[in-house]
């Protein structure tokens, strides 16, 4: 395994790994921890949030860098391109509207559900979906 498959590979299962982790375990569970309010819960969301981004954003580069300096087939190049696609459209479509939604809750105002939270929640399941599929594919070319 070359260096760059090798990076790739690692990068993936790690990107895969904090998305579990903290999308499907620590956001939902926040919640139910005593004390713990909505807009303390949106609070400790938004900052976990913002530095997994920051975290996702450096993945995908380190993983965009690696699969095109790798030896990496065209199919796997085009299923790397996946997860970065999802993760911009988090951030560009549908973080700015959840980040409005919890500064109006953080100031006090009686503010409805989103639909944008679902939104965020499917593109989750489509970059774990798209990592999972991506990180079998470069195990797979080995």
């Amino acid at each position: 395994m070359s260096m760059p498959s090798a990076l790739a590979t690692g990068v993936v299962f790690v990107w895969l790994g904090m998305v579990l982790a903290i999308s499907f375990l620590e956001a939902p569970l926040k919640f139910r921890a005593p004390g713990v309010t909505v807009p303390v819960g949106l609070g400790i969301g938004r900052l976990v949030f913002r530095a997994l981004n920051v975290i996702e954003a450096c993945f995908a580069l380190t993983l965009l860098a690696a699969v095109v300096l790798g030896t990496e087939s065209g199919s796997v190049v085009v299923v790397a391109g996946l997860p970065v696609v999802v993760l911009l459209l988090q951030l560009v479509a549908v973080r700015p509207r959840l980040n409005s939604r919890t500064e109006r809750v953080l100031a006090g105002a009686d503010v409805p559900r989103s639909g944008s939270h679902l939104s965020y929640v499917l593109l989750e399941v489509a970059k774990v979906a798209t990592l999972l599929t991506l990180g079998i594919f470069l195990l797979a070319t080995r």
